[in-house]
């Protein structure tokens, strides 16, 4: 009986201790890499930290209230109301008002706005539209719709950047952002009490720092999933929420939707999928993956030079420019490309500073769990203006078909994000974008 109590006794030390070596402590500090800018594009960490939205989409993809609490729709579509959370502040202790967001809104979107004018009424937000936007709660959980406060008490712009999120820029130094935790956040405070993100980092620096411990948190991009899987680092990985296209002008030399369609059938997806991306992700020729419709194998994805040469008919466009801002990876691929289309009789030049480019290879976003509401801000992202889209697969495939026939934007692979981390780090997890959710982050060595 005693031997039986002793061992009952271990068995509930064991289990408090692995609680408490797994519960989220407060304080220490996130030590964060990343390789691009941390406040431009889709995944500029520091935006997602420091600045929130009317709505968010959770960890499965599904609209959240954030700042705005409620919303609802009326006039078919055409009017939305957004109500704000009451009690939030900016960081610099301004208050969260509709005016305040609304200027933030016109701001971001001056150009290719999903909705035709927005005002403040007392503590709401009133969109109209010429046509009906039903996806508007999911449009506006996106990046290029996050509120900044953009005038301070005194009327002046902020000297930094300040928003209502988890964490407020304390302080800025070449490639090095302090992030401190916001103390007054809605959301309750964040775990750790401060993020050090270096950002413009190469990976190859990165999983260095990691190993000596100078990096918590450092990218892992897909193409070098399977190198940090053999090196052992620990990888948290998301599903496919990047969409590499190569987008194509349809003006000057490339006006002609034969040659456009020419482009689209003389790329070679299937070596950029092996051999660049070492069989990380999905080849496709949709805009929304399989997982998410069930129809993505309708687009053919098989390169076909002949018909590529067919619709060229014998046709000697100027040369063209291919311009992409990533490197590594992104490089390789505009090479292959501009390779890929050499063969199919075009001269294609790789320009990264190109001013007018004919072809630019870039990633758009993949979000949500509603097939129409991820296509929407896929069309959004890609520059185009997102139409009444159906929510039945017919009417979806219908959208992406007359779209993708216009072929200004050429889906070439799905791609995830991911990232390793250290052995300090507890309760790391991807949000729908793929981007760190390091408000719930804790380090296990904080007091």
């Amino acid at each position: 009986m005693l031997r039986r109590c002793a061992i009952s006794l271990s068995l509930v030390l064991v289990c408090v201790l692995t609680r408490a070596r797994t519960r989220p402590h407060y304080g220490g500090t996130l030590h964060v890499e990343i390789a691009g800018d941390a406040w431009q594009g889709s995944e500029g960490l520091a935006r997602w930290l420091v600045f929130e939205g009317l709505t968010s989409l959770d960890a499965n993809g599904a609209v959240q209230p954030a700042l705005a609490a409620s919303w609802q729709s009326g006039d078919d579509g055409h009017r939305w109301e957004f109500h704000l959370r009451s009690g939030v502040q900016f960081h610099d202790g301004s208050p969260l008002t509709a005016a305040a967001a609304v200027m933030s809104l016109n701001l971001s979107c001056a150009a290719n706005c999903p909705w035709t004018a927005v005002r403040a009424v007392g503590s709401s937000l009133i969109f109209t539209t010429d046509s009906p936007l039903p996806n508007l709660p999911e449009l506006l959980a996106g990046n290029a719709f996050l509120i900044t406060l953009t005038r301070n008490a005194g009327g002046q712009t902020p000297s930094q950047p300040t928003g209502t999120g988890p964490f407020q820029v304390a302080a800025t130094a070449g490639n090095i952002i302090t992030l401190a935790a916001n103390e007054s956040c809605w959301q309750g405070r964040p775990f750790v009490d401060q993020i050090v993100l270096t950002t413009h980092r190469p990976v190859h620096d990165q999983w260095l720092d990691m190993d000596v411990g100078r990096a918590d948190v450092v990218e892992v991009p897909a193409e070098q999933l399977r190198q940090a899987q053999q090196q052992r680092l620990t990888v948290v990985a998301s599903p496919p929420v990047m969409l590499l296209v190569l987008q194509v002008s349809d003006s000057g030399a490339l006006a002609n939707p034969m040659l456009r369609a020419a482009i689209a059938h003389a790329v070679d997806r299937s070596a950029l999928f092996n051999v660049i991306f070492q069989k990380q992700g999905e080849v496709t020729a949709s805009l929304l993956p399989q997982s998410l419709t069930g129809y993505s194998f309708l687009f053919p994805a098989d390169r076909d030079l002949n018909k590529a040469n067919e619709l060229r008919g014998g046709l000697n466009p100027p040369p063209l420019t291919l311009k992409t801002d990533g490197d590594g990876a992104m490089q390789l691929t505009a090479q292959r490309l501009a390779l890929n289309l050499h063969e199919a009789g075009f001269n294609v030049q790789v320009a990264g500073n190109a001013q007018r480019p004919d072809l630019i290879l870039t990633e758009l976003p993949i979000a949500g769990s509603d097939p129409a509401a991820a296509l929407a801000t896929l069309l959004l992202s890609a520059g185009q203006s997102p139409s009444v889209i159906g929510r039945d697969p017919q009417a979806l495939y219908r959208a992406e078909r007359d779209f993708l026939d216009l072929h200004t934007v050429v889906p070439l692979l799905d791609l995830p994000r991911a990232y390793a981390i250290g052995g300090r780090v507890r309760n790391f997890a991807l949000g729908a974008y793929g981007i760190p959710d390091l408000a719930s982050a804790s380090v296990e060595d904080a007091p």
